[in-house]
């Protein structure tokens, strides 16, 4: 009989004993927690000031690669969601003016949702020098890591064998945007719908005529 048990450990970090699961399922849920997983990330980024030394290109590419807290009870059917409707987007503003040299921080960035913000406010985004502005507003939105790594749930996912016959051991990093024992429950809804739209197509397959 399969079970699968999950502990949570320290350091953002959870694991999963999968007992009596096939490899090739255990390693396809390895898979979707690393980036088969939907969370915010910044996508697009309208930079309105910036007289750093960064150039914009340089900031919207530091900003996209921040991690963003997700909230994936909020939404109903995640396998359903157009990614493109404004509904699904997140407005992030970053708004700074330095008087004396300084370093804008993660934690510097202003968000319209209280829930959708960075996962840690020490990431350094760019360094002001006196007299400098930075002011930028991004565009969170969600999508996984298979389309780029900036989605990506999580950091490490990594299977071992476990100590018993037929164990499978997972360990799951966070990036910090779900919790690691949300991106594990979330993957295995997601293998489950997968294995289930496969399940319909091939059953609407109909065998071909003999030649």
């Amino acid at each position: 009989m399969a079970s699968i048990a999950v502990e949570t450990g320290e350091g953002g970090r959870a694991t999963a004993r999968l007992k009596g699961v096939p490899l090739q399922y255990a390693n396809a849920l390895r898979r979707i927690c690393l980036n088969g997983i939907m969370v915010f990330a910044i996508d697009t980024v309208d930079v309105v000031s910036n007289t750093s030394s960064l150039p914009d290109e340089a900031l919207a590419h530091r900003l996209g690669l921040v991690p963003l807290r997700t909230d994936l009870s909020e939404f109903q059917n995640l396998r359903a969601i157009d990614v493109n409707e404004s509904s699904n987007r997140v407005l992030l503003v970053l708004d700074e003016e330095a008087d004396e040299t300084r370093t804008v921080l993660s934690g510097d960035l202003s968000s319209q949702d209280p829930y959708v913000k960075p996962a840690t406010g020490r990431i350094p985004i760019v360094q002001l020098a006196p007299g400098q502005v930075v002011k930028a507003e991004a565009y969170a939105r969600l999508g996984r890591g298979t389309e780029h790594a900036k989605w990506n749930s999580a950091n490490i996912a990594v299977l071992t064998e476990g100590d018993a016959e037929g164990e499978h051991v997972l360990t799951v990093e966070s990036t910090g945007a779900l919790e690691p024992a949300v991106i594990l429950s979330a993957a295995i809804d997601e293998l489950q719908g997968r294995l289930e739209d496969f399940r319909d197509v091939v059953g609407g397959l109909k065998a071909a005529p003999a030649a």
